[in-house]
């Protein structure tokens, strides 16, 4: 059997596969920024939800991407874990690695 790491690296070989994951790298970025802020402030997904007043099962929705938070709902992430949120609008030919636009 082979490992998913492996087998990303086969599939992004194929173009069609690599337009679709590259089309969710803003999702796996806020799902990540998302974990490390928990992280960061030493809280399990139980903790987090607790202060949020919410459940675990909506966090984990939020941190694997399945969801996509309103702009509340990461204010109160940032306030829940100590962080300050910062939202920033770039120019989409800067912010894409190098690639024409």
């Amino acid at each position: 059997m082979k490992k998913i790491s492996v087998l990303h690296t086969e599939w992004m070989k194929d173009a069609a596969y690599r337009k679709e994951y590259d089309a969710l790298e803003e999702e796996f970025a806020l799902a990540s920024a998302m974990i490390a802020a928990r992280s960061r402030a030493g809280l399990t997904q139980e903790q987090l939800a607790t202060k949020m007043k919410t459940t675990q099962s909506t966090i984990a929705r939020l941190e694997s991407g399945k969801t996509l938070p309103s702009g509340r709902t990461l204010q109160r992430i940032a306030e829940a874990t100590g962080s300050r949120l910062k939202i920033v609008f770039e120019n989409a030919a800067k912010s894409s690695k190098g690639k024409a636009a």
